[in-house]
């Protein structure tokens, strides 16, 4: 597939959604290439991940930088170099600058295991369990500087079971985060997913069309 956009992911950790966007672009008709996993942390475990699936990766050690606005100095300029056109974030637990966010706005996405805009922040399923809520999920959504802010790509909602603790919860909800995430993308990365007045509107013109059916509630 001629045209495909040029993609860099963003990681922390094992990058588990890392690795189905990488296995999702490998998809002829898919309208992304993943040409550049980076990590903030040399250790992170989804950089061999990475590597072995043939995608080059790249280190900038938050730890070594005197400031966050020099971190996002230096992802901004190998972002640019490799010529990105589109950034995706999965686990990549840094808070960026507004400037940062700024530079790439409406061409940086990321995944939220919650139905946003309920349960920003950490410990999503716990806090939903504590509330008693029937329905949770993740989301898929445009980054802007606020915490888990912006415009909502996709979501994708899975049942909450009398059984389930934290974890069982959670198991489930990242087994939709894995289906949904390379959808989300390939809605961004064909042109059919663009922001009108801080709202994502879907065109209908079918440049690409998914194979991956986000699980039904229940």
């Amino acid at each position: 597939m001629s045209g495909r956009k040029r993609v860099a992911i963003l990681i922390s950790g094992r990058g588990s959604n890392m690795a189905n966007l990488i296995k999702a672009a490998k998809a002829p008709n898919y309208p992304a290439e993943i040409s550049l996993v980076i990590s903030n942390k040399p250790d992170a475990t989804g950089l061999n991940i990475a590597q072995s699936a043939g995608v080059r990766t790249f280190v900038i050690d938050h730890m070594a930088q005197s400031s966050r606005e020099g971190f996002d100095a230096a992802l901004h300029e190998k972002l640019i170099g490799e010529r990105i056109e589109l950034v995706t974030c999965a686990g990549f637990m840094r808070i960026m600058t507004a400037g940062f966010v700024e530079k790439w706005r409406d061409k940086m996405i990321n995944i939220h295991p919650s139905l946003l805009p309920s349960y920003k922040g950490l410990n999503t399923h716990a806090r939903a369990l504590a509330d008693g809520v029937k329905i949770h999920g993740c989301s898929v959504h445009f980054l802007r500087h606020e915490v888990d802010a912006g415009p909502i790509i996709a979501q994708a909602a899975v049942a909450v079971e009398e059984r389930d603790d934290a974890d069982t919860l959670a198991a489930r909800v990242l087994a939709a985060e894995h289906l949904l995430y390379p959808h989300a993308l390939a809605l961004v990365a064909s042109g059919r997913a663009r922001v009108e007045v801080e709202h994502v509107v879907i065109d209908d013109k079918r440049t690409y069309q998914s194979p991956l059916i986000v699980p039904p509630i229940g």
